[in-house]
């Protein structure tokens, strides 16, 4: 699917005039992503910048890229709320044909496999304002079936809280993931996170690997080079289990064309930071990490497994918290999966993201939120009594 025909996207620092909606009161737009003009994408960055909750991943470069390798031209709506000419919030919907195990037709927030915040961006102090119209708007939508299921929310964050204000909104999953936020600078944090055994273990490591060369972390500077830095991580990337097991980004052109433009538009957007580990001038680690300030999110890592015994990785991640010491930045999200042991070993602090599901108006769509609801907790409670037997 060509990007361009997908999402026509300007300049992110272009200022255009909205698009014509009502000048006073709370109006929400809907449109088949295909259809949305360019007039929506600088208010979209805007946003973002302006919007309670950072998230790079609902940012419309990020948004724009998976969109152009995911998703078919007629299967994602976007609704805008708009309020007094000025972007409220967007929200990225889909039809969802399986809940769990039950083949349910539902809404939900379009995400993708490389999407690893579901928040949607609204601004700041208007969270409740923002759900009330979004759900008023799919009560009264003939294409909405079912009820609406959000996934990836921060627990307890503004927009979840915004949520839980304007409807019942059970959480249905939750998981914890590590997460970096101290006002520690970066040694100490190192040696509060990392107990001393362990430090000392680490450092033989990168004593064992400097003997092969010089070692250096690189930070990527010129725009210019960006080609080239997406070339090597997405060979080494490749070179691993993960291309073993045609997981890897470069397995599949769409993944491959998914990451560069991603890439692409969080350098444009001024989002990017982009580290390597080099042994002897030639990669063996590269981290891609998207900053909004005042957050940040650890994207993806790779590294060279001929150098395994050495944990590349966890050396380039020890560089990593060098990101304590910005005074832009207050905290960062691994997005990485709960109890990964590489991560929650570095980092102490803990994210809780849910899904909620919400009801939406009607009778046979109240019918089918309360049947589903019951599996559910019928399921949970059985899976509790198996435990205990255990």
């Amino acid at each position: 699917m060509d990007a361009a025909a997908a999402l026509p996207m300007p300049d992110v620092g272009e200022r255009l005039a909205p698009p014509c909606l009502a000048t006073s009161g709370v109006s929400v737009v809907e449109r088949l992503v295909r259809d949305v003009p360019e007039t929506v994408w600088p208010h979209w960055q805007t946003l973002a910048e302006e919007a309670s909750e950072a998230n790079c991943f609902a940012e419309p470069w990020f948004v724009s890229a998976g969109l152009a390798a995911f998703a078919a031209r007629d299967e994602v709506r976007l609704l805008e709320v708009w309020e007094n000419g000025r972007l409220l919030g967007v929200l990225p919907l889909c039809i969802g044909r399986d809940y769990g195990r039950m083949r349910v037709r539902h809404v939900e927030n379009w995400r993708h496999h490389h999407d690893f915040l579901g928040t949607p961006l609204v601004r700041a102090g208007r969270e409740q304002a923002y759900w009330a119209a979004i759900l008023g708007h799919l009560d009264a939508a003939d294409w909405a079936p079912g009820f609406l299921h959000v996934t990836g929310l921060l627990e307890d964050g503004p927009v979840h809280r915004g949520l839980q204000a304007a409807r019942a909104c059970p959480i249905v999953h939750r998981s914890v993931r590590a997460a970096l936020h101290s006002d520690l600078s970066p040694q100490a944090y190192y040696e509060h996170a990392v107990r001393k055994k362990k430090r000392k273990e680490i450092k033989r490591l990168e004593s064992r690997l400097a003997e092969l060369g010089p070692l250096a972390c690189v930070t990527l500077v010129a725009p210019e080079d960006l080609p080239a830095w997406c070339d090597a991580f997405l060979a080494l990337e490749r070179s691993g289990w993960k291309g073993q097991g045609g997981t890897a980004l470069a397995c599949a052109p769409a993944t491959e064309a998914f990451f560069r433009q991603a890439l692409a538009g969080a350098a444009a957007a001024g989002r990017l930071e982009f580290l390597r580990l080099d042994l002897s001038g030639e990669p063996i680690a590269m981290l891609v990490n998207f900053l909004a300030p005042p957050g940040s999110f650890s994207f993806k890592i790779a590294f060279d497994e001929d150098f395994a015994r050495f944990s590349p990785g966890v050396l380039l991640q020890i560089e990593n918290l060098r990101m304590l010491a910005r005074p832009d930045i207050a905290w960062m999200d691994s997005c990485a999966a709960e109890n990964h042991p590489m991560i929650d070993s570095l980092w102490t602090e803990r994210r809780a993201i849910v899904r909620c599901t919400i009801p939406l108006a009607g009778v046979r769509r109240g019918l089918t939120y309360k049947a589903c609801r019951a599996l559910e907790t019928a399921s949970c409670a059985l899976r509790a009594l198996k435990g205990k037997l255990a």
